[in-house]
């Protein structure tokens, strides 16, 4: 345990933009260890971007022995030929998936006796990542293999991650194009006994999608940290948007207040995004009291219905960039797909669904690059036993 206080010393006190450097040396002295490199995920989730050295080739995520450690989220070591062995280990930050560090050890043996203490290591590596992204843009670059337009980078800074994780439940969504997002977006937060979920979908292009966003996003999260329900939230930041806009720009949201005790949540539905439900083995799209999107009228009351999830259900939510687009044929994606991709992707983990999903969504539409923002997110509900602890998740 010397040796991991070493390493968790020596990444508290290292420099932020040194973050990496730090945990090499520190790996070479007390593990015996023959290099060090980190991987992070880029936007579109399909690359990892070494940290040391950019402009080296990315690392796929789809089919390369790191990218199996980022999908599985568990530790993978790969064999080299000289005797050597590399070790990639998940970068994560309570279920948000940063990256990898990979490893070169001597050999097997110190594989199996060091791969606990690395893998926490590593943990405590993306914490540091965390917080060091406030006060550096070193890791936001390597993150990004291609330029963000400026409305793309609005959009991702408003995000609280990409998955999350809790006993409870498990959380993962994305955005498509990674690098030219427009008015799609998603927020959560949770407390010891509630879950907050928004699903957003904004209108229009460019600068004027993401500003429209960015203002209905902050008056929520206002009105969520005053406290207050989420049909008063939904009211509070209609007015916002409609004392900016007049009615001439408006945003759609389906809003979520899980109770984790009990699977009681408080809905409100003000627009076009969709949910659909695995529960049983059997997906089916569940529709609530439609309401009007936000600030497209002054003053408009907003009221919650009450929706029941149980555990072991699987809710995917999507914007109309995903159940809208058409095929080459003028087909359009809709249910019945959706369902199928739900079906496929069902023993997958929630943080790897979206990115499965539109994957499949690029084969219907034909074209690589989509004419408009498509946005997935999945959570799985376990629930919460009496002593609190989970309730095993079945879809089967």
């Amino acid at each position: 345990m010397k040796r991991f206080h070493a390493a968790e010393r020596a990444l508290r006190t290292a420099a932020l933009h040194d973050l990496l450097d730090a945990v090499r040396v520190v790996l070479i002295e007390q593990y015996g260890a023959e290099d060090v490199e980190l991987l992070m995920a880029d936007y579109s989730l399909t690359v990892l971007q070494p940290v040391s050295a950019p402009t080296l080739q990315p690392v796929s995520v789809h089919n390369s022995p790191a990218g199996r450690a980022f999908g599985s989220q568990k530790p993978y070591c790969e064999d080299g030929r000289d005797g050597r062995a590399r070790l990639h280990l998940p970068v994560t930050v309570r279920g948000d998936r940063l990256g990898v560090l990979s490893v070169i050890l001597p050999g097997s043996e110190a594989v199996r006796r060091w791969e606990p203490e690395l893998a926490d290591i590593a943990e405590v590596l993306g914490h540091e990542l965390i917080v060091a992204e406030r006060d550096t843009d070193v890791y936001l670059q390597v993150r990004r293999k291609d330029r963000l337009t400026l409305a793309a980078e609005m959009q991702w800074q408003l995000l609280p991650g990409r998955s999350c994780s809790r006993p409870e439940y498990e959380l993962g969504a994305q955005l498509e194009p990674a690098y030219a997002i427009f008015g799609d977006n998603f927020d959560w937060s949770a407390t010891a006994d509630h879950l907050m979920l928004y699903v957003t979908n904004g209108m229009g292009e460019g600068i004027e999608a993401a500003l429209l966003t960015t203002l209905a996003i902050n008056a929520l999260r206002n009105a969520r940290r005053a406290g207050i329900s989420i049909a008063d939230q939904a009211a509070l930041a209609d007015q916002a948007v409609y004392a900016h806009y007049q009615g001439r720009c408006y945003l759609s949201v389906l809003m979520f207040d899980f109770d984790l005790a009990t699977g009681r949540a408080g809905v409100v539905d003000a627009g076009s995004p969709q949910m659909l439900r695995l529960r049983n083995g059997a997906v089916e799209r569940v529709t609530f009291d439609a309401q009007l999107p936000l600030g497209m009228f002054e003053e408009t009351d907003y009221v919650a219905q009450d929706f029941q999830v149980e555990p072991g259900d699987r809710l995917v939510f999507v914007s109309d960039g995903v159940h809208g687009v058409a095929s080459p044929k003028g087909e359009a994606y809709g249910d019945e797909a959706m369902a199928r991709a739900i079906q496929a992707t069902r023993l997958v983990p929630a943080a790897e669904v979206p990115r499965a999903i539109l994957r499949e969504l690029t084969g219907h539409r034909g074209t690589p690059v989509p004419d408009d923002d498509a946005l997935v997110v999945c959570l799985d509900w376990r629930g919460r036993e009496m002593g609190g602890g989970p309730v095993p998740a079945e879809r089967m």
